[in-house]
């Protein structure tokens, strides 16, 4: 099946030339920061997370949310479904390899990667969340890979197929949670010391997610003909609605204890975030951004007349991955490092390799992406006729 991948018109190949452009450009800021090391990036003492693992935290989300079309589709026998599953496991697929690839590179040195294998510490959380990554990554791919297959050749998949099929379920929901419980244990940092924060990632992830798939889903139909069915995609945007919803009640339920309880440890971070602090307002805007992104793209897909409309529900999904990237991006990984322990607060600005090496990274997913979504489609299209 793969030499399906090998074949497509001017624009397939036009975009596989682009990607690789970009990821070439990204590698060489990558080869700079192996040289002179960490200090080419904005992040420093003080902010020691950046624009890598806010990037590693968003598709963390985006790979849990496959778990949205392969539940309805295998455990409740959703059949409707069965056009897209396997969109949602690639995208997963890709995801994960983003968010290795991201930790990989904020780590700075190989070797420390390797160090994590070679001196595994299962009292740390980050040994736990590679494992996790990795298996999922594993089974995204076995799954996926063996329906296309069963579905090219026209017969039943295989009896072990469900006993994986059943197992990703709770392992997407994990690969989140121990993302937030990375956030969540370290004491020192109060912004992420919350119990709802594994919540919030998995509300957040079942709306960023879905909107992406049905991006795709429109992109397949526009430059592929390939169309999953309207009712499909009018059941994904039902879902990413109501996690939406949760989302907002989750995020606002944090702001009412962080404001009412005035714990000064806790609403620091809160009021720098919203309102900025002593003339601070790098982080403020983005946040109001993004709340006025995810409230305008709630209230239209909750309505039905308005979600119906394919070109407000394209627009809501871009509104939603925007939102909640910042939301879990500039919102989140950067907030909590500012101010630091000692009050003092530090401006964090992506260099321009930090930038490169971070699109690098997006093309290398996307150059995966579109791989296996052109081998899906060719073997669809090949078992329909």
């Amino acid at each position: 099946m793969l030499g399906k991948a090998l074949t497509g018109g001017k624009k397939y190949w036009m975009w596989i030339i682009l990607l690789g452009a970009v990821i070439l450009a990204g590698f060489a800021s990558y080869l700079l920061q192996l040289k002179f090391g960490l200090g080419i990036t904005g992040m420093g003492r003080n902010v020691s997370w950046g624009l890598y693992i806010s990037n590693f935290t968003f598709f963390v989300g985006v790979a849990a949310s496959a778990v949205m079309v392969v539940l309805p589709y295998y455990l409740h026998n959703y059949k409707e479904f069965g056009k897209i599953t396997v969109f949602g496991e690639f995208l997963a697929v890709s995801a994960v390899i983003m968010t290795i690839l991201f930790i990989f590179v904020d780590l700075g040195q190989p070797a420390r990667v390797l160090n994590i294998i070679r001196y595994p510490s299962p009292e740390s959380i980050l040994f736990w969340d590679m494992i996790v990554l990795n298996i999922y990554l594993l089974l995204n791919l076995i799954i996926g890979w063996q329906t296309l297959n069963a579905e090219r050749n026209a017969e039943p998949q295989p009896a072990w197929i469900k006993p994986l099929v059943i197992l990703s379920i709770p392992w997407a929901i994990s690969i989140h949670t121990v993302t937030a419980f990375i956030y969540s244990g370290l004491s020192a940092r109060p912004f992420w010391l919350t119990a709802i924060l594994a919540p919030r990632f998995l509300a957040s992830a079942f709306a960023s997610g879905p909107a992406i798939l049905i991006l795709l889903c429109f992109i397949v139909k526009r430059l592929a003909r390939f169309d999953a069915g309207r009712e499909v995609i009018q059941k994904i945007a039902q879902i990413i609605a109501y996690a939406m919803v949760i989302n907002i009640f989750l995020s606002l339920v944090e702001i009412f204890t962080v404001f009412y309880s005035n714990i000064p440890e806790h609403s620091l971070y809160a009021r720098l975030l919203l309102f900025g602090i002593n003339g601070h307002l790098l982080l403020s805007p983005w946040m109001w951004v993004s709340f006025v992104l995810g409230w305008a793209s709630a209230i239209l897909l909750v309505n039905p007349q308005t979600r119906k409309n394919d070109t407000i529900l394209v627009a809501a999904c871009i509104a939603i991955i925007i939102s909640i990237w910042i939301e879990k991006g500039l919102g989140l990984v950067v907030s909590g490092f500012i101010p630091s322990p000692l009050g003092e607060i530090t401006k964090y600005i992506p260099t321009t390799h930090e930038i490169a090496i971070t699109a690098g990274i997006y093309g290398i997913g996307l150059l995966v992406l579109t791989i296996l979504i052109k081998i899906a489609i060719a073997v669809k299209k090949e078992a329909e006729s």
